[in-house]
């Protein structure tokens, strides 16, 4: 990837949803979001169902001070393995220049086969396409009803 200056990192908290048990000895398999198929780098979670925090490429961190064409964050994908869970895909994990992302997981344990969960995180509201805030009135009239309350 070009423009590929700066860095951020990024650690991932593993919990089971049967009582935000520590889920350990998990694969976390993290990949470009673009590429998914393409891993970077695979980290275990260790006792605490924590990842290592593990340094990744950014863009420079000018794009993220004012909106413009350039994206301000890195996007990555984690795939997820843990034995008697559910494997779960992240899509959209944003990482900006500097910072440190926390990804905390919820793994389901495994009742049936091996369909992943997927989630995608969307684009985030510096770079995304949405339409504009409506402007609204700063100090709002009070409506009269005739009603006592």
């Amino acid at each position: 990837m070009d423009n590929m200056l700066d860095t951020g990192t990024l650690k991932v908290s593993l919990r089971s949803t049967l009582g935000s048990i520590p889920v350990k000895s998990a694969q976390v398999a993290i990949s470009y979001t673009g590429e998914p198929d393409s891993t970077i780098e695979t980290l275990s979670t260790d006792s605490s169902g924590q990842t290592e925090t593990i340094t990744l490429p950014t863009p420079p961190l000018e794009y993220s001070m004012s909106p413009s064409e350039n994206q301000p964050y890195s996007e990555y994908t984690l795939q997820v393995k843990a034995e008697g869970y559910e494997p779960v895909s992240v899509s959209g994990v944003e990482l900006f220049s500097g910072q440190e992302a926390l990804a905390d997981i919820d793994m389901v344990p495994n009742t049936a086969g091996e369909n992943p969960e997927r989630f995608v995180i969307g684009p985030h509201t510096l770079f995304g396409d949405y339409p504009p805030k409506i402007p609204e009135e700063e100090v709002k009239p009070p409506t009269e009803t005739g009603e006592i309350v």
